[in-house]
């Protein structure tokens, strides 16, 4: 697994988290719990998946109780089934009470994900990997791709300056503003570092004859049919051996698995962290 998480991005997430639920103070815990008094819980899988997230679950209760003792019994990446611990926490009982909705938010949110992702990468057994998008929730995109990293899958360009993907609605404004398109990623392409990829999204014919003319290094074949498919990579192949193919849009497991056929580099899929289903975890106080 080839994500190294950053303490810093950890700890700025979670402080804004921990904002956004506290707000003035728990009201309900430090009106019950003595400030110094201890105790052990223990985090419970609740349903079968894959866990994702124990490091920014841990950073929760430490930002409230820095003393507090941490203890996973699992990684993050490995499959658990309902009822197994994966970690427990010893320290104050208002720490770990009102730390508790967010740690499992987090816990649950980013462990759907790896499931989701896990799950795709095993029908595609190896022909090709599976990518993330950029369809991510907003200030969460570094733990959701961490997530999908934890599930088997890797990740696409984080952010707008990692490289240039030319969309349909690039290529529509130069179109409809009468903006020479063809010239113009000319242009653009020999402007660039050597080392900057250029990829262009086609959703039609009409797109990948002008990808074909500016030869890209990724070529992204959008929301196409499985038989306009076929006939757009046998077009590339044959014209730009050296460009990538990668397939997106709409694309479910039966999808996935005709996809196994074809001579593809590798699939993008924006739904594995914009509308998984979280993998329910529970907080029980332990005697």
């Amino acid at each position: 697994m080839k994500f190294k998480l950053d303490h810093k991005k950890i700890s700025s997430i979670v402080k804004i988290a921990l904002e956004e639920d506290i707000g003035d103070g728990d009201i309900t815990t430090e009106n019950i719990i003595p400030p110094t008094l201890k105790v052990e819980a223990k985090i419970v899988a609740k349903e079968s998946g894959i866990v994702c997230g124990l490091p920014i679950a841990k950073e929760v209760f430490k930002k409230l109780d820095r003393n507090c003792i941490w203890r996973a019994k699992v990684s993050d990446g490995d499959k658990v089934k309902p009822g197994k611990e994966v970690a427990r926490i010893y320290g104050l009982a208002r720490a770990i009470l009102t730390g508790e909705r967010v740690a499992l938010n987090f816990l649950q949110h980013l462990s759907g994900i790896a499931t989701a992702t896990n799950r795709l990468v095993k029908i595609v057994k190896n022909k090709f990997p599976i990518y993330d998008t950029r369809k991510t929730h907003p200030g969460l995109r570094y733990l959701e791709r961490y997530a999908v990293v934890c599930g088997g899958g890797k990740n696409h360009r984080f952010q707008l300056d990692d490289m240039v993907l030319v969309k349909d609605n690039h290529i529509k404004v130069c179109e409809y503003k009468n903006l020479p398109i063809e010239e113009i990623l000319k242009k653009m392409k020999q402007r660039l570092e050597y080392t900057t990829d250029v990829e262009i999204e086609c959703c039609n014919a009409r797109e990948l004859k002008l990808a074909l003319k500016i030869k890209p290094d990724i070529i992204m074949l959008d929301n196409m049919s499985y038989k306009k498919l076929k006939k757009a990579i046998k077009l590339i192949r044959q014209n730009l051996a050296k460009t990538k193919i990668e397939i997106s849009g709409r694309i479910d497991e039966d999808k996935l698995r005709k996809l196994r056929r074809l001579d593809i580099d590798y699939v993008s899929i924006g739904r594995i962290t914009h509308s998984t289903k979280d993998i329910d975890f529970s907080l029980e106080i332990v005697k």
